[in-house]
């Protein structure tokens, strides 16, 4: 089983006095594509008022520009220990065992705006770009990441996709329609039995079942191998719209 994952807007600073090494990345078929969006990006943050304009941030946020600017020689962490926030929090993969994390290393993507999915482990330094951006000198982002992610998913040969992207990182990079798959949204069931989709809790859902999954380590091939674990771990996971799973929190 492959997991993706959206990244967070918010970061862990500092970390190993490592450079970034891109062409050691999961998918290294997508290393031309990094090399690009990461060269935009490093070009656009030499001119602090346009990088300021075009990632849209505001006098308190320019500090960020620093970071685009020196992204290939900035030091790195492993992009789960990088991203914080909600879904980071309730994952707090520095509280795994090493098993764990390496489960994680091996089944966990965390798809980001300027280096496309990375393996959870792969070792990444801060940054500020957001899925929507448009970068000078390349394609938007949509159409510059999901053909290339889309296809490397695809040759990556994963027997099932859990996808826990949020639609906006989705579009960067739709799992094909010929590898089995599905969406999980994070839903609650109330008293009157109707079943409603979470905004809240829906990132602290998701860390959580990533968190378990980690935890148990299992060896999942299909949807039904996924619904048959829930049932043995404590998590609530049924079948929701084509296509997609409900966990239901």
């Amino acid at each position: 089983m492959l997991i993706l994952l959206p990244p967070s807007e918010t970061k862990r600073p500092g970390g190993r006095p490592r450079a970034v090494d891109i062409a050691g990345f999961a998918l290294p078929e997508l290393r031309a594509a990094r090399e690009s969006a990461v060269d935009a990006l490093v070009a656009l943050s030499a001119d602090e008022e346009r990088a300021a304009h075009v990632l849209k941030l505001s006098r308190r946020q320019r500090e960020d520009i620093t970071h685009n600017a020196t992204l290939r020689s900035a030091p790195t962490l492993p992009a789960v220990d990088r991203y914080t926030g909600v879904l980071f929090d309730a994952l707090d993969a520095a509280t795994l065992t090493a098993a764990s994390r390496r489960w994680l290393g091996a089944h966990v993507l965390i798809h980001s705006a300027p280096f496309g999915p990375v393996a959870a482990l792969d070792a990444i330094p801060t940054y500020r770009l957001a899925a929507g951006t448009a970068l000078p000198g390349i394609p938007p982002l949509r159409r510059h990441w999901a053909g290339e992610v889309t296809e490397a998913l695809r040759t990556a040969a994963p027997s099932f996709v859990l996808d826990l992207r949020s639609e906006a990182y989705v579009a960067l990079g739709p799992v094909p329609s010929d590898v089995a798959s599905a969406y999980v949204r994070v839903v609650t069931i109330g008293e009157d039995g109707a079943t409603r989709a979470l905004n809240h809790f829906n990132k602290h859902g998701k860390g959580a079942l990533v968190r378990r999954l980690a935890e148990t380590r299992p060896r999942i091939a299909t949807r039904e191998a996924l619904l048959a674990w829930a049932e043995t771990a404590g998590v609530t996971l049924q079948d929701g719209a084509p296509g997609e799973i409900d966990l239901v929190v």
